[in-house]
């Protein structure tokens, strides 16, 4: 053991697995240099040996408050809001309890007491999902997970709106209040993009001369940056739009922040919206969410927003575009493409309908009335029928008899 004094702090100087372990013990004090000493070469051997500090207990409360803390720097925004909402509901329950005294069954509970309060089984997922991942932190969860299910999800949310509903439906947005609403709608019917997707556009993503949008950030990171052609409708609705900001900016906003006065109309698209005053295109919209809401009840129509996207996407997949191309569209990874294929794509019983009969394309449907009623069947054309002979490998080949009566068996 070695200590020594630089001016009126103390060191201490040792060798460790041949290295030398040079450091202030921060004190003015002899004795607590030592005692620092002693306690730092303990720390070295204990680590060096993978002997691991008992960890003291905490309550889910500070515990779930410090996971958060440190999560921050990985997680979107977005992803943080959730995280605190998920706390939000679960802090009540875990928040005055040890995490080694949480057990599979109060997690079974705190299910039940979510799902008589009408919480979807997706958001107790979430919230489960939090719970977990503060346990994990802390060595805790592998004792419990066996135990522990999650709720059953049906990826049938979703729903794919009618042609009339969609008439009906920007008929009221045209209408509404808020004069952005409609241009939004048509945007995430014609590109199937998300909302915040189109909320965060901005000008310098549009390229009018190509004819293309290029998506910014995204939900997931191969959706981001996707390039999605315009059609003529939506090239159209946009150019209408831009029309709007004649000394509008690369980097500003295509929806800007805005409020809203009286009405105006414009004669080219019968366009019913607010004259718009203190814009601010620096800034996105907030939300369309009382403007959907107002337009979707004038027009009886019930829908998310997002459903808009599942609309988009079936009507692709019901016009025989090849399913590689709408995973482009959409922005989906090769390792989720199936199983969001199934989640949006909402096929109506007519494309059923359309495939079985391409499946029947060149079958003999007078033949087969026959066939049922008895009759025998001329094959127009004789099969042929390879049989091997013994352990020669020759072949040889002969027609079958017609009677199409021996092909059933």
């Amino acid at each position: 053991m070695s200590v020594y004094r630089r001016g009126d702090t103390w060191w201490y100087k040792f060798k460790f697995a041949g290295q030398t372990i040079r450091e202030s013990a921060k004190t003015a004090s002899k004795t607590v240099a030592k005692n620092a000493e002693r306690a730092r070469r303990r720390e070295l051997e204990e680590g060096f040996n993978g002997i691991s500090k008992p960890q003291r207990a905490q309550l889910f409360s500070l515990a779930a408050e410090n996971w958060l803390e440190t999560k921050k720097a990985h997680l979107s925004p977005r992803s943080v809001v959730i995280e605190q909402l998920n706390l939000k509901h679960l802090k009540p329950i875990f928040g005055g309890m040890l995490l080694c005294d949480i057990s599979p069954d109060d997690i079974a509970a705190y299910q039940t007491a979510r799902l008589r309060g009408k919480a979807a089984p997706k958001t107790i997922n979430l919230e489960v999902g939090t719970v977990r991942a503060i346990l994990r932190k802390h060595r805790i969860w592998a004792n419990l997970q066996p135990d522990v299910k999650m709720l059953r999800v049906s990826d049938n949310v979703g729903r794919a709106i009618t042609e009339d509903e969609e008439k009906a439906l920007l008929a009221e947005c045209r209408d509404s209040r808020s004069r952005s609403l409609y241009i939004a709608v048509e945007i995430a019917l014609g590109t199937c993009m998300r909302y915040s997707e189109i909320r965060l556009l901005r000008w310098n993503q549009i390229d009018f001369n190509k004819g293309e949008l290029r998506v910014g950030k995204s939900k997931t990171e191969h959706g981001e940056g996707r390039v999605i052609p315009l059609s003529k409708r939506v090239r159209t609705v946009l150019e209408f739009w831009a029309e709007r900001f004649p000394h509008r900016k690369p980097n500003e906003f295509i929806f800007p922040f805005e409020r809203y006065g009286g009405k105006g109309k414009d004669d080219v698209f019968g366009f019913m919206g607010s004259v718009a005053y203190d814009t601010d295109p620096s800034k996105p919209v907030g939300d369309w969410k009382e403007g959907w809401e107002a337009a979707k009840t004038r027009a009886g129509v019930t829908c998310r927003f997002h459903d808009l996207r599942h609309t988009g996407c079936t009507r692709m997949l019901e016009g025989g575009v090849p399913f590689s191309v709408v995973s482009e569209v959409m922005g989906w990874s090769a390792s989720t493409a199936i199983r969001m294929a199934k989640r949006y794509g909402h096929i109506g019983q007519s494309a059923r309908r359309h495939a079985v009969d391409k499946l029947a394309a060149g079958f003999d449907v007078e033949g087969a009335q026959k066939w049922a009623q008895g009759q025998d069947v001329v094959i127009p054309q004789a099969m042929q029928v390879a049989e091997k002979i013994g352990s020669s490998g020759r072949t040889r080949t002969y027609n079958p008899p017609v009677n199409s009566r021996m092909l059933c068996h």
